[in-house]
This record gives structure tokens, sequence and C-alpha cells, in this order.
């Protein structure tokens, strides 16, 4: 008999759910921002700076924020180990490119939560 026990470890399920569910919050955040600007007529910074200062755009946009992060963290996993077979080339490609995923997120962060 298999228990399902509680780990770190990942499994191919899980990577897919995760990557689907993240898909589909970021393609609902894109036909967002994809209708905001279809339907103002005029995007000026005033209009930009009140879109992002509602709560509920800020809680959208760090939710596609960390949803890319965990995109890209899965997707990236994925390549790499299709593609990079040396493991410690690999393992500093992983590390660079999570690092600078961390990174955009981080910056994302600021600059979302700067808006008043």
């Amino acid at each position: 008999m298999v228990l399902n026990q509680a780990s770190l470890k990942r499994d191919g399920v899980q990577d897919y759910v995760s990557l689907r569910a993240t898909a589909i919050i970021l393609a609902a955040y894109t036909l967002f921002i994809l209708g905001f600007f279809l339907v103002t007529p005029e995007i000026t910074f005033e209009v930009w700076s009140g879109l992002f200062s509602n709560i509920f755009v800020k809680v959208f946009t760090l939710l596609a924020l960390v949803c890319i992060a965990v995109h890209t963290k899965i997707g990236l996993w994925q390549v790499l180990t299709d593609y990079v077979k040396n493991s410690t080339v690999r393992a500093v490609l992983q590390f660079v490119l999570y690092a600078l995923a961390f990174g955009y997120v981080a910056v994302g962060l600021f600059v979302l939560w700067g808006v008043k």
C-alpha cells in the first residue's frame, strides 16, 4: 500500500496542476489588463496610477507576480533538466535564473505597493 506523506518533494501531478492553475490566473490577468486598455480611451499617468491604487488590482497584480514566479520555477526546472545534462551547470543556471525571477517579483512588489 502506498501512503501519501507530506514532504518537500514535488511530483508530476503537482507540477502539472500548478502550471495549469498559474497559467489560468495569468491569462485572466492578461485579459483584465487588455480589457482596461481597450475600454479606456486615453491612458495617462493619472488613469494608470488610479487603476493601481485600487486594492483589488494590487492584490490581483500581486497574485499574478507570484504566479509568474511559480510558473517560471517549474518551467525552468523542466527545461533545464531536459536540456542541461551537466548537474553543476544546471545548478548554477537554476540558481541564477531563480534569483532573477525572485528579483523581478521583489521589484514588482516595491513598484506595486509604492503606488498611492
